[in-house]
This record gives C-alpha cells, structure tokens and sequence, in this order.
C-alpha cells in the first residue's frame, strides 16, 4: 500500500497527554509513513557513547501525535503495522542497576549493531535475524500526562516484540481523535529485554490506521494471523502485570464470545500461553505482560463486529 501521509520524526512528543494536539488528522483506512528516531533520539553513534553520556530528558520520543476522525472514549484504534524498515546501524547497552545479570557485567557498555539484508550482525562471530518493532505506540490517556517511557491503558511502552510487521494493535480510545503515537523502535527485541534495551534504532514505518465504533479493551490488544494478545503493564510487579493480561483475556473470551467463567479459566489454561514481554529487574521502568490467545472459530478475532 502506497502512503497518502508522511510524517517526519521531528514531530514527535514525550508524553501521551490529555492536552496533546494533532500534528495530522485522518480518516480510518488511511495508510501512513511515519519516520522514527530510536530511542536515544539519536545520541548515541559510538561504544563511546554509554548512559552516563545520555541526556535522560530525551528517551523515548514518540512520532505524532496522530488524530483518527471520528474516534471518542468507549471506541477503538486498530493499527495495522504494514511495514518496519530499520536504519542500518542501532545499539544496545548495560546500564548500572538495570537488569537481572547485571552484577556479572562490567558497566555501563554500549554495543553498535548492524542491520542489513535482514541480518543483524552483533559482532565477528554473532549475526541472527532481524526481527523489528515498535517498542512505543500509544494513545493519549483518560487524564494527565504520562511519560513515553511509562506503560498503561493507554498503551505507551510496552516493548513487546509481537507489535511488529503484520500485526495489529487495538488500542482503546480516551480523548476524542485518540492521538496515536509511535517510537522507540527495536531491529530486535528478546522477551524480557533483560537488559533494558534491544537492538535500538532509527528508521520508517508503514501503518494503516482503522475505527470500531462502541468496542474498547480495558488494555491493549495485538491481533496477528493465528492469535490475538491481551496485555497488562505495572509500574514494577510482575504479578499485578501478569494477572492484568489474564483477566483481559477472560473479559474477552466471556463478553465478546459468550464462553462461561468456567470455559474461559479452562480454555487459557490449556490452549493460552502467559508471557512476559518486558522485564528488566530491578530498574526503575516498567513491566509488561501479555496472553496469548489462540484464533479459533469460537473466538475468531478479539472483538466479535457488528
């Protein structure tokens, strides 16, 4: 698909607020090229580059915000990721009290990466693929502000690998236009993203905005081809993460599907899959967690239409 709309990575913003104004209004169908920084805002262009050299104020910027017409609190924005193309040089780092291995590492460090032909290549004897995504994409929330590198409701950081290429991402709408926004993206990202960055990088995304009048998840929602996932996010425990992604799940299942209490506790038990898809602990970020879902004729989508 051919975009109608560009939008650079110069406007971007550093929170998802009540009081964000468009720098675009849409109509759902439209397609979008959207140019992001990574999520040092590009700072970093050597090792010699570590944390300690970062000016803190600019992590995470997020491009947009985009306005979708005719969406208000009670709807939902689907975007659809057509398309990520990384840039060919991103990094990753340890940073001093982040992470679970933390203590066996020399800190801080950074590592530059290259991307090409679909392969990163970490160093002489490490390439594996690539495997980009959005680290940010949000909406703003029902009040207040809250800093790109928070996650919630409203969507923001969850560093979850599965919001790249071919996925969709339902997001439930707070203020009226919704005002999208996306940044932080990764060439890769592993579960957990233990270290508190993936492979961190600049480049261009193709997304494809759409409306659903009158439905909303309590968090956001990933559709791929064979599953959907349901999400839960903490401040900084686990378990009120991952207990949030299940009790959406079962919302789902129950009032878009009709499956009793019971089958929905029985089917996530046996066909769902609970995961965390951010986790660096200790650190002073955020957690998210997420439910895999499976597709089938009994829960085809995760809203039921119409």
């Amino acid at each position: 698909m051919e975009p109608t709309v560009r939008i650079s990575r110069d406007q971007h913003v550093w929170s998802f607020s009540e009081n964000n104004e468009p720098v675009v209004t849409v109509e759902p169908g439209t397609v979008i090229e959207i140019e992001t920084w990574d999520c040092f805002t590009g700072q970093v262009t050597s090792e010699a580059d570590t944390v300690e050299s970062l000016d803190l104020t600019r992590i995470n910027s997020a491009t947009g915000p985009i306005a979708v017409v005719g969406a208000e609190p009670g709807d939902t924005i689907s975007v659809s990721i057509l398309d990520i193309r990384p840039e060919r040089r991103g990094a990753a780092m340890c940073i001093p009290g982040w992470g679970q291995l933390i203590d066996h590492v020399t800190s801080p460090t950074t590592r530059i990466f290259t991307v090409e032909d679909g392969m990163i290549t970490m160093n002489d004897r490490v390439k594996f693929p690539a495997k980009p995504m959005f680290g940010v994409i949000g909406v703003s929330p029902a009040s207040g502000d809250i800093e790109t590198f928070a996650a919630g409701r409203h969507g923001g950081n969850m560093d979850d690998h599965m919001n790249g290429r071919g996925a969709t991402v339902h997001l439930p709408v707070y203020q009226s236009g919704a005002q999208l926004a996306i940044g932080d993206m990764h060439a890769s990202m592993g579960d957990g993203e233990i270290s508190g960055t993936g492979v961190e990088i600049g480049g261009t995304g193709l997304i494809k905005v759409d409306l659903i009048k009158n439905k909303a998840s309590h968090w956001p929602v990933t559709e791929t081809a064979d599953a959907f996932y349901t999400h839960g996010t903490s401040a900084d425990d686990i378990n009120e993460a991952l207990n949030a992604a299940c009790e959406e799940a079962f919302r789902l299942l129950v009032d878009e599907w009709s499956f009793s209490p019971e089958d929905a506790f029985m089917f996530l038990s046996v066909a769902g899959d609970l995961g965390i898809a951010a986790y660096y602990h200790p650190s002073p970020g955020c957690v998210t967690a997420r439910m895999r879902v499976p597709k089938l004729d009994s829960n085809p989508a995760p809203f039921r239409r119409g």
